[in-house]
């Protein structure tokens, strides 16, 4: 639960692209661990959190594949 607070509260401006990527690693292995506990508790706090962290993840995969040109 620490770990996931921490990351939601980094920054992401000026990272690298092997920062961002190592984020988005990051950000999978969190959620998936913290869905484990989810199934166990079902308390809906780790819902929200895993949903924000979501939200963060798909922000630096967006950043990381770039917008394509039309």
């Amino acid at each position: 639960m620490e770990a996931a607070l921490e990351f939601e509260s980094r920054t992401l401006s000026h990272m690298s692209t092997s920062d961002r990527v190592a984020a988005s690693r990051e950000a999978k292995q969190l959620i998936l661990s913290i869905n484990e506990i989810y199934k166990k508790t079902q308390d809906s706090s780790l819902m929200d959190l895993m949903k924000r962290l979501t939200e963060k993840k798909r922000k630096i995969e967006k950043r990381l594949k770039g917008n394509p040109l039309n």
